[in-house]
């Protein structure tokens, strides 16, 4: 049975340090590029309102989701999920989907009327697994490298 656990809590303290910590190998999975201070770097983004649950079977991390609620001049209060995460061995197996499960409690429960994110182009399957759960594309995200 797979348990989702908060690793943060409500005002982005770390609550579960070693789950933590050992959610790097498969957050680096979907962003390779992390710096090498994987716990610093997240601090600081649960410092800047992220926050993080893990998926766990038998003290196994499976998949995790990091995300984060704010308001913006186009919507009222924005869910937006930074990183969703499923190990490439637990692949469609029901991890993903408790992650988005969960992440929709914590959007309910702080009155949030939607759940975002953004997926690169190339990843396909993650669109048809977005599609079935329930996601439309209600607008282009357009970007500007700076440096």
């Amino acid at each position: 049975m797979v348990a989702i656990i908060d690793v943060t809590d409500a005002s982005g303290a770390i609550v579960q340090p070693e789950l933590l910590a050992n959610a790097e190998l498969i957050h680096r999975e979907l962003r390779p590029s992390i710096e090498p201070d994987y716990v610093g770097k997240m601090a600081r983004i649960f410092q800047q309102g992220g926050r993080m649950a893990v998926a766990l079977e038998a003290d196994e991390i499976l998949g995790l989701a990091v995300w984060r609620a704010y308001e913006n001049t186009f919507s009222r209060l924005r869910f937006y999920c930074d990183d969703l995460v499923t190990t490439s061995a637990r692949r469609s197996s029901g991890v993903g989907q408790a992650l988005i499960d969960h992440m929709v409690s914590h959007a309910k429960r702080l009155g949030a009327e939607s759940l975002s994110l953004d997926s690169g182009t190339q990843r396909t399957d993650a669109h048809r697994f977005y599609f079935r759960s329930g996601f439309v594309i209600p607008a282009f995200a357009f970007s500007k490298k700076l440096k």
